[in-house]
């Protein structure tokens, strides 16, 4: 019988000795990463099909790959999303302030069938297009009747588009850190450096790049290092529900988009 109470014992401690305290919680630092610009260059864009890991491909309506790229990487189990034009880009799909709802749905047509199995949507360029609260309402409340996402690519601080989501509770989420606005790979590994330190911070953090030969030699190089650095690389439907639609600090206050 002592034996007994004694074996029970030693378990209960060894159980103590390895559990977390009480109401604490691991911290979880995590990144997620979106290529921009894709369908103009398969051979330049299937070295982002090979990253290691569920990078989301962002593929432009207007580029002569559009179709066929979108089925590589639907095949290759990436997610897709509609790079959108908007103002101050151009061509025919391009959004611009003085069109028409019925002429922004058109272009939204169109531009989906270009780019088949999107998942959501982010905007290309868009300063002025994602600052019209009225159209980015209606953009919304059309991607929450497809059942899509979006992705506030913050090309501008005047971006009303995440906020826009967030009112009706649209499932979307907000770029932290551009890795290359500075084509090289001394700026760009600063600039995943920076996205790293920010999830450790805040728990999160998204990153958008571009097929630069620069921006692939380094993420194919530190990609695989992320873990080892306490970083959990996840796809971006994990990381809108990780977030729950709240804005992050840089981009509003108590997780309301300002």
């Amino acid at each position: 019988m002592v034996l007994r109470f004694i074996y029970v014992l030693l378990c209960c401690l060894a159980g103590t000795a390895h559990a977390e305290p009480a109401g604490s919680a691991p911290h979880k630092a995590y990144l997620s990463l979106i290529i921009d610009d894709l369908g103009q260059n398969l051979t330049r864009d299937r070295r982002v099909l090979a990253l290691p890991g569920p990078v989301t491909t962002a593929i432009m309506p207007d580029t002569p790959h559009a179709t066929e790229f979108a089925r590589e990487a639907h095949r290759a189990g990436k997610i897709v999303i509609l790079h959108m034009p908007m103002d101050p880009a151009t061509g025919p799909f391009a959004w611009h302030p003085e069109l028409s709802t019925d002429e922004l749905e058109k272009r939204l047509n169109a531009a989906l069938k270009r780019v088949p199995y999107t998942a959501g949507i982010n905007n290309h360029m868009g300063s002025r297009m994602t600052a019209q609260p009225a159209a980015m309402a209606w953009l919304m409340s059309e991607l929450q009747r497809r059942h899509k996402f979006f992705v506030d690519s913050r090309t501008s601080a005047q971006t009303v588009a995440a906020q826009q989501a967030q009112k009706i509770d649209l499932a979307s989420v907000s770029r932290d850190v551009f890795l290359d606005d500075e084509r090289t790979e001394a700026a760009i590994y600063t600039q995943l450096q920076t996205a790293i330190s920010l999830a450790h911070k805040q728990g999160s953090a998204v990153m958008i790049g571009h097929p630069y030969p620069q921006t692939l030699a380094v993420l194919e190089r530190e990609l695989p290092k992320l873990k080892a650095q306490g970083i959990e690389w996840i796809d971006l439907r994990q990381m809108i529900s990780v977030r729950g639609n709240r804005a992050m600090i840089a981009h509003g206050k108590d997780g309301i988009y300002r």
